[in-house]
């Protein structure tokens, strides 16, 4: 069984880096949104020209993004999802709440001090860990059976 599995939330650390080194030689295959903060804030206006209103700025570039984004759940078996320490990350929040009304597995990603903000969202999961290590886990516990020694 291969998983193809969506990376989606937080930016401004290695949690990716850490799962996808983690699931090596597991039969997985890892897609994520543009993780370069700059590339994904100008995009838009980039590619489609310079907006004066800063609204218009962020529009443009969140409708190329969610381009990327909704192709990339849409075709995951499973969806992590990282909510960091730092940031509202609404974007996270629409991703996991997208993910879940495709009916897609979602696992959620989170430290303890987001539980009661995200009492829903973890609802609708049928995951939420706390470390990237757990991610791996429970992927390998999905593809081999095999739990942590």
């Amino acid at each position: 069984m291969t998983l193809n599995i969506y990376l989606s939330g937080e930016i401004h650390t290695d949690w990716r880096d850490q799962i996808i080194a983690g699931a090596k030689g597991l039969d997985v295959s890892f897609n994520s949104p543009v993780t370069d903060h700059a590339a994904s804030d100008d995009c838009g206006v980039d590619i489609l020209g310079a907006e004066d209103d800063k609204y218009w700025h962020d529009h443009k570039g969140a409708m190329i993004n969610a381009i990327r984004t909704r192709k990339g759940i849409a075709d995951a078996d499973v969806v992590v999802v990282r909510f960091g320490d730092k940031y509202k990350q609404w974007n996270a929040a629409f991703d996991a709440g997208y993910a879940s009304a495709l009916g897609k597995s979602l696992i959620i990603l989170q430290p303890p001090e987001h539980d009661h903000a995200l009492k829903e969202v973890n609802a609708a999961a049928l995951a939420m860990a706390r470390t990237p290590e757990q991610v791996v886990q429970i992927l390998r516990y999905v593809l081999e059976g095999s739990l942590p020694v």
